[in-house]
């Protein structure tokens, strides 16, 4: 008997779809098509000192990131981040 459903298992496993594409989900950042936060006004920061930001006016929502800061992954369209490099400049802003 035993012999018997031991095909009908094998069967059944092949009736079981398989996952398509990544096992886990990775998160994307959303595409921004627009300059939401007025980030293209702050070009001419990147490459300076952090202190340059100091010396700026800004908009309420800025984060400035160190190298290797843990972020959140959370996104809003009116904030403006920027990226620190390990001299401590102005490495681009997003």
């Amino acid at each position: 008997m035993i012999k018997a459903s031991l095909p009908c298992i094998f069967l059944l496993a092949a009736c079981v779809p398989l996952p398509q594409g990544d096992l886990l989900p990775v998160w994307r950042p959303p595409v921004v098509v627009e300059d939401t936060c007025n980030a293209a006004q702050y070009g001419m920061l990147v490459g300076q000192d952090a202190t340059a930001l100091e010396r700026v006016p800004l908009p309420n929502q800025v984060r400035v990131l160190p190298p290797g800061m843990a972020v959140a992954q959370d996104f809003s369209p009116a904030r403006i981040n920027f990226e620190l490099s390990r001299d401590s400049l102005v490495g681009q802003r997003m």
